[in-house]
C-alpha cells in the first residue's frame, strides 16, 4: 500500500536530497504568491487551499516536477508554457532543466486572483 502523507514535509521528505530542495523552493514559490493559502495534502500530493479551494498542488516524479495550477492557470500562461509538456490542467518541469519559480509565481498569483473572485 502506498503511503498516506498528513504533511508537506512527509511528502518532500521521501526523495532524494536534490528532489526535495527543489519542491522546498516550490513551497516557498507558491507560499510567497499566496501567504492566505493553507498547507494540505490532497490527491496524496503537496496541495495550496485557499478559501477552502484548491488553487495549486506539486508533486516530483522520476524525470520531472509536476505543477498543478488548474486548467484556467495553464490556459492563462499558455504561450509562457509551451516549452514544457502540458496537459489541461498540469506543467511538467524536467529535472535536468531549471523550474521557471518566476513563472510559478505568477501562475499563482493569477489563481488567487481568481479565487478571491469565485469566493464573491
Amino acid at each position: 500500500m502506498k503511503k498516506q502523507f498528513k504533511t508537506i514535509d512527509e511528502y518532500i521528505n521521501t526523495f532524494p536530497e536534490d528532489v526535495q530542495s527543489i519542491l522546498e523552493r516550490m513551497r516557498q514559490t507558491i507560499r510567497k504568491a499566496a501567504p492566505e493559502a493553507v498547507e494540505a495534502i490532497s490527491y496524496q500530493i503537496p496541495t495550496f487551499k485557499l478559501n477552502g479551494r484548491n488553487l495549486a498542488h506539486f508533486a516530483a516524479y522520476k524525470n520531472h516536477i509536476g505543477f498543478y495550477p488548474t486548467s484556467s492557470g495553464i490556459k492563462a500562461f499558455k504561450k509562457e508554457l509551451s516549452s514544457y509538456k502540458l496537459s489541461t490542467g498540469s506543467v511538467q518541469f524536467p529535472l535536468d532543466q531549471p523550474v521557471p519559480y518566476d513563472l510559478v509565481k505568477k501562475i499563482v498569483i493569477f489563481r488567487v486572483k481568481e479565487n478571491l473572485k469565485e469566493k464573491k
